[in-house]
């Protein structure tokens, strides 16, 4: 064999600290520790005796030479994704993995409940959940299927509408109890309001609320949603959320204008596997019994 011959486990370090730009970042991609990173990366170098980053304070950049296998990497990672997905497609069992991503307030508000349920009726479907607000990949197989509030689902996937999420602004319940509700949201403005981080990724709700005294910003409507119970302002939270909270209480009708949709997306690729076709149909049954 040939002694510098490369091997895909080389391409996927080499890839992983391109992407990432450090060690540490290429060590948690990889689920490997960041010694292994080191070792492995100076082993490549020494072997094809050529520098393929550049070493610095804050970070690894790729030479020429690392650019040109993080390339040719990258095109290997995309047949290699794209072989497993049309595998997984074929497969017609009820068993195997399921890899989905969703946010933490449709977890805790929605979905977990009807994942425990699911597994009580397909066992030998094992569930991997990512529970992120930030976007994973369905083409790189970070996950299978996405479970998310959107209004433009991205066209290189399939699925369909689940529902619409409906939001309406929330207060302490001890507050506010009193109240007249349901109130003009413009009579709130006044309010001392809790909103969105700007790496939530919530434009539409950002924009909302601009001119609102907004002192206390949040990456996570569940962290909102904790904040608000502690009485610390009132803020737009999703109605399946605030509803089902006794310690808040709705002070508006929903605001037509944040309604956004809730999706189930996957990969073409993956659309006709049968785990996949028997999750898609138990999560669309479950999700619109309640909120019909």
């Amino acid at each position: 064999m040939n002694e510098q011959q490369l091997k895909w486990d080389d391409l996927q370090v080499i890839l992983a600290i391109a992407q990432t730009g450090s060690l540490s970042g290429a060590s948690r991609h990889l689920r490997i520790s960041h010694a292994t990173v080191f070792r492995r990366l100076n082993a490549i170098e020494k072997r094809l005796n050529v520098t393929l980053f550049e070493r610095h304070r804050h970070g690894y950049t790729p030479t020429l030479a690392g650019e040109d296998l993080a390339a040719t990497a990258t095109c290997v990672q995309i047949e290699v994704d794209s072989a497993e997905r049309r595998l997984i497609g074929q497969d017609l069992k009820l068993c195997g993995s399921l890899r989905i991503t969703t946010t933490d307030t449709l977890f805790a508000g929605w979905l977990c409940p009807l994942l425990t349920k699911f597994r009580q009726q397909y066992p030998d479907i094992t569930l991997e959940v990512v529970i992120s607000n930030q976007l994973q990949s369905l083409s790189r197989r970070e996950a299978d299927i996405a479970i998310r509030p959107t209004l433009s689902p991205p066209e290189t996937l399939v699925g369909r509408k689940l529902s619409d999420i409906r939001l309406a602004i929330y207060g302490q319940k001890n507050r506010w109890q009193m109240a007249p509700v349901p109130l003009d949201p413009t009579s709130l403005d006044g309010e001392s309001w809790i909103g969105p981080d700007t790496h939530m990724g919530d434009a539409t709700l950002e924009k909302w609320m601009v001119g609102k005294s907004t002192g206390y910003k949040l990456d996570s409507m569940l962290g909102i949603q904790l904040a608000v119970r502690q009485g610390a302002g009132i803020a737009v939270l999703p109605c399946y959320l605030g509803d089902s909270d006794e310690e808040l209480i709705r002070l508006t009708k929903p605001v037509e204008e944040l309604t956004t949709q809730l999706w189930f997306l996957t990969h073409p690729d993956l659309r006709y596997a049968a785990r996949v076709q028997v999750f898609m149909k138990a999560i669309t049954e479950a999700v619109r019994e309640q909120t019909d």
